[in-house]
């Protein structure tokens, strides 16, 4: 059951184009002055109407209609109701849908009770083009509902944001906006389930110059002011404290959208991805903030993103959300510099402005500044080859946590050393970066240990963006997609390396746990790792698992892999392409255990790959692929060092034959024979001293 008590709630919605101000009512308006007046709205939706007097429990047909006793105990019955149709043009709304206009003149509707089921709201559903406007509820109580909201249940521009909050939908003013609200506040508490915001559920459109001051309480994506954003949030803030379980946020709970020129005040309290401003994001998060020396976060100050000194938030607040970075930074060939940690924490304010750029000038040691770090950088940070150390952050319920926590869309991190690194947090975790939300990443390297629940690497949790010419190494461990550079790539990753130890339970790799996810294609090409790496499923020397439509080529993995279902040397698992590539560790699990791919499911291909490392296991065993589904071509594994006479795929060859070049050329690989292993002939993939060595990829360093 769901619950939302609001008192003095001033609303201005149009579900294309809403304000509060600057309403141009229309030539004729059919006038609302009794409840049952507004309950005749619903025979004609496409009306214009204007509220002329308030609406309370002394008013003509409230006991009737809108009380605590009216039909059968269910209270209000909202005006308008439908549901979303699939079409070969998309989802479209479909039912009984409010279309029309409703102006309220700032008067009051006072005492409305709704215990009801579907889109539940003062208006249920409302169609792109509906108008309601101005309209102040106050002390109404709205019960259960599958997409409360208090005036509005859903609005019929707003299905993309169920991606953000399926099962929700609860707000102080709208339980799904997918138009404008503007010059609006609620006063209320907000109690209920999942999607649940002071001021608005899920937002799909624009929400501008509002502000929710009550207490909000759900289960998961719980906001201050709103719940989920896939759209806009503009000019608003919010006082009240927020508390829930999950995606919980002093102004919105999770963002896939823009959220700018806003700020929190309330205290905050969750138990995983919680933050004072933004408890998740993926979006941009622009010239947003909160004080951190005040707002408590479970109880502590926690740097998340949008995080300011007390200092620096009042001055930013005083000075009409502005700061000067020239105040505090000097400059010098186009790059504010950081000379030290001092300049180094100026970027909490200065992080989020993508047109900025930073240089380090000297190494810094973070040692004495325990759980700091930058949540956000949305401009360039150079390193300029200098070293940043002792980063050190340890919290269960904070997401999105590196030296950087979030990298955005076009941000750029180049020439930086982050060293003994320890960082404990439950997920998208990495040294420098948590989070690479399509940023660049070249020329870094991290060192240390990083421990969560999932999407944890040495380097980068999560990434959706470019790394190159980057290693790391250290102890890694978690849960899911535990990685010794990444924890999950959804990106391009080139040129990079990982050592040290991996261990986690499902999708660890010594490089990457996880490349690519259903619909986002993951690249690695040219890296290789050297990890040891221990998991329960889909352990892989390099890759846990290679998803459909990814790539693993030109690489090669050196460690130990031991797992129990889906063990491979070089890929746990794969539904993508693996070529040009190459194991030599040694392989332990149960089942679905090779020496290079321990399962190559449908549309997984192997070509010109080769593996030597022992390999054992109970069922599906094989000296290059455990169990295959796909296809295994011009592949070789060695039967000697392997210890494994048969494969699901590919040739086995003595350790003479694999040495030797015809195997190879006959076989159509692009391979060319060298005089000694220090020689390159880079023209070719492969290169191999005949008769001597394994074949080797010819950008590999020299060792």
């Amino acid at each position: 059951m769901k619950m939302i008590s609001i008192s003095l709630i001033t609303l201005a919605l149009i579900a294309g184009m809403v304000g509060c101000d600057g309403y141009t009512r229309p030539s004729e308006n059919l006038e609302i002055r009794t409840w049952y007046d507004l309950d005749a709205v619903r025979n004609d939706l496409g009306g214009s109407y204007i509220l002329m007097n308030d609406l309370d429990s002394t008013t003509s047909g409230y006991e009737e209609l809108a009380s605590r006793t009216a039909n059968g105990g269910k209270g209000w019955q909202p005006i308008g109701h439908g549901n979303w149709v699939w079409t070969w043009f998309g989802v479209k709304a479909a039912g009984e849908i409010f279309k029309g206009t409703f102006y309220g003149q700032g008067y009051e509707i006072r005492d409305l009770y709704i215990n009801s089921q579907g889109q539940v709201g003062l208006f249920g559903f409302v169609a792109a083009g509906g108008i309601i406007k101005n309209i102040t509820l106050t002390n109404a109580t709205v019960t259960e509902g599958e997409d409360s909201g208090s005036p509005l249940g859903l609005n019929e521009d707003t299905v993309r944001c169920l991606d953000v909050a399926p099962a929700g939908g609860v707000g102080g003013l709208v339980g799904y906006n997918g138009g404008t609200v503007s010059n609006c506040h609620t006063m209320g508490n907000v109690t209920g389930g999942s999607g649940v915001g002071g001021l608005v559920g899920c937002n799909d459109g624009t929400v501008s110059n509002c502000y929710a001051t009550g207490t909000v309480t759900g289960s998961s994506s719980v906001g201050g002011l709103v719940a989920s954003n896939a759209g806009t949030v503009n000019n608003c803030y919010a006082a009240g404290s927020v508390s829930g379980n999950n995606q919980v946020g002093g102004l919105v709970g999770g963002s896939g959208g823009t959220v700018s020129n806003c700020y929190a005040t309330g205290s905050v309290s969750g138990n995983n991805q919680v933050g004072g401003l933004v408890g998740y994001s993926e979006g941009a998060v622009s010239n947003s903030y909160y004080d951190y020396g005040e707002v408590l976060i479970n109880g502590e100050n926690v740097i998340t993103i949008g995080a300011l000194s007390s200092e620096d938030f009042d001055q930013w607040l005083a000075n009409d959300k502005f700061l000067d970075v020239n105040d505090r930074l000097s400059q010098a060939n186009g790059y504010y510099l950081i000379n030290a940690v001092i300049d180094f924490e100026q970027l909490l304010a200065f992080g989020q402005n993508d047109t900025l750029k930073f240089r380090l000038t000297n190494d810094l040691d973070l040692g004495d500044e325990f759980n700091f770090y930058i949540p956000y950088l949305a401009g360039e940070f150079d390193g300029n080859g200098h070293k940043i150390s002792n980063l050190r952050f340890s919290f269960d319920f904070v997401c999105n946590v590196g030296l950087f926590g979030y990298l955005a869309p076009g941000g750029k991190v180049s020439g930086l050393g982050v060293e003994n690194v320890n960082i404990t947090a439950p997920s998208n975790i990495g040294s420098l970066l948590g989070y690479n939300r399509e940023g660049t990443v070249s020329n870094c390297y991290a060192t240390g240990s990083v421990t969560g629940n999932g999407s944890v690497g040495g380097l980068v949790g999560q990434n959706y963006g470019t790394v190159s010419n980057s290693y790391s190494t250290g102890i890694m461990t978690g849960n899911s997609s535990v990685g010794g550079l990444l924890g999950h790539n959804e990106g391009t990753v080139s040129n990079s390396y990982s050592t040290g130890s991996v261990t986690g339970d499902g999708y660890v790799g010594g490089l990457a746990g996880w490349n690519g996810f259903w619909g986002y294609v993951g690249t690695i090409s040219n890296c290789y790792s050297t990890a040891d790496v221990t998991g329960d499923s889909w352990a892989g020397g390099l890759v846990g698992y290679n998803i459909r439509g990814c790539t693993v080529s030109n690489s090669y993995s050196t460690g130990s892999v031991s797992g129990t279902w889906g063990t491979g040397g070089l890929v746990g698992g794969s539904v993508g392409t693996v070529r040009n590539s190459y194991a030599t560790g040694s392989v332990t699990g149960n089942s679905n255990a090779g020496g290079l791919v321990g399962f190559n499911g449908i549309d997984g291909s192997v070509t010109n790959c080769y593996s030597t490392g022992s390999v054992t296991g109970d069922e599906y065993v094989g000296g290059l692929v455990g169990h295959d589904m796909g296809t295994v071509s011009n592949s070789f594994w060695d039967i000697e060092t392997s210890g494994q006479s048969n494969s699901a795929g590919g040739t086995g060859k003595t350790t003479a034959k694999i040495k030797n070049i015809a195997t190879f050329s006959g076989a159509g690989w692009k391979i060319i024979a060298v005089s000694n292993p220090g020689t390159r002939k880079t023209a070719y993939t492969w290169n191999i001293v005949d008769g001597q060595s394994y074949p080797f990829l010819s950008w590999e360093p020299v060792s």
